[in-house]
């Protein structure tokens, strides 16, 4: 990706409040269209700006600023209060004015948590996305190759023998699904079996043929930062600025995606936990996620049982990782995710009904 303007402008919704009930007109903003609301913005760029913003001074803060980034400001202003639409998914719509849960269905041997529980069993694998979706998952992305670090590239024949009897089955019992993969000809074979929704862990930069397979099926996309993904999901050569790299990386992946023939309402932005970063890029990315709102998509944050959680729990392994990834999950919520990927549906299911219920509490507030 080519240099940026060290003075292009990056707006990140910051002060929080519990309800805008009571509060005078003009001093919160809704973020995303979903359940939360915040008091102002925290204003950077690369040559060293980081100033507050406060909502009520923000139309007579931008008239102080020269055109070009009155503009941008404008425009990230628009895309983060802007509601997002909603997603056709067959017989279901994927709404995102509540966060949704998207269940992780694994059929490979050596994926790093759950690697091996549905080899070569498409039914069982079904039957447990559908209990993942009885649990309260709005859709299930079902994976044929691991992309943990050190995993051998798969054939995508094997991948899509892998794959398609299970997305097959998950159709047919009305579940929606996702299909996480980075090979063309795995999309197209998956959507034609029945799922709904291509989650690329290389943002369509992998396969050459994966941008015009999204774009002649019309199916959303989830594009996933990854900082070289023609190499694999996991290479790279580190950050100067976690946060600003990758929004820079997905917002210009974003426009090429679009200008390929994508609608811009059906991408999904991923920041891409785990991958290519090292624990300080991973914290700084999730304390900071508001700001992928900017790019006017839906934000999914998949950190479910990954390597931040040992390395801050005294290297707890991967199965003995709920605590931390339901945390993780929550802390993407209150920053405004849509989506939260994981593994234990029931337990992020059953946080999120809690935190809803609060939230519906201070919304009727008086």
């Amino acid at each position: 990706m080519a240099a940026r303007d060290p003075a292009l402008m990056y707006l990140r919704p910051v002060r929080f409040v519990d309800t805008p009930v009571g509060l005078p007109d003009g001093c919160v903003a809704r973020l995303a269209g979903g359940m939360l609301w915040f008091a102002a913005y925290e204003v950077r760029d690369r040559a060293g700006l980081r100033i507050t913003v406060p909502v009520e001074r923000f139309e007579a803060w931008t008239a102080t600023l020269p055109v070009e980034k009155a503009e941008r400001a404008r425009l990230l202003h628009r895309r983060i209060t802007s509601a997002r639409p909603p997603l056709a998914l067959g017989e279901r719509v994927l709404r995102f004015d509540q966060p949704q849960v998207m269940g992780i269905l694994n059929v490979t041997p050596d994926s790093f948590s759950d690697g091996g529980a549905h080899v070569g069993d498409p039914a069982g694998a079904a039957a447990a996305g559908v209990a993942m979706a009885a649990a309260g998952a709005a859709l299930i992305d079902l994976g044929g190759e691991s992309t943990r670090p050190g995993a051998a590239t798969v054939w995508e024949g094997d991948e899509i023998a892998r794959v398609v009897p299970v997305a097959e089955r998950l159709a047919a019992a009305g579940v929606a699904v996702s299909v996480d993969t980075r090979k063309a000809a795995v999309m197209e074979a998956a959507l034609a079996a029945g799922a709904h929704i291509v989650n690329d862990v290389a943002a369509l930069a992998y396969d050459p043929r994966a941008p015009g397979v999204v774009a002649a099926s019309g199916c959303p996309v989830v594009l996933m930062h990854s900082p070289a993904p023609a190499q694999g999901p996991h290479g790279g050569a580190g950050y100067g600025d976690p946060l600003l790299d990758v929004f820079d990386w997905l917002e210009a992946r974003v426009e090429a995606v679009v200008a390929g023939g994508v609608d811009r309402a059906k991408i999904i932005v991923d920041p891409g936990i785990g991958f290519g970063k090292a624990l300080s890029d991973n914290l700084a990315l999730v304390n900071g996620l508001a700001l992928f709102h900017g790019l006017g998509c839906p934000v999914l944050l998949g950190a479910s049982r990954k390597r931040i959680i040992g390395a801050l729990s005294n290297e707890a392994p991967a199965d003995q990782r709920l605590g931390g990834s339901v945390a993780l999950a929550m802390a993407g919520i209150e920053r405004g995710a849509q989506i939260m990927r994981v593994h234990d549906v029931a337990d992020t299911v059953q946080a999120i009904r809690v935190w809803r219920g609060l939230r519906d509490a201070a919304l009727v507030a008086r």
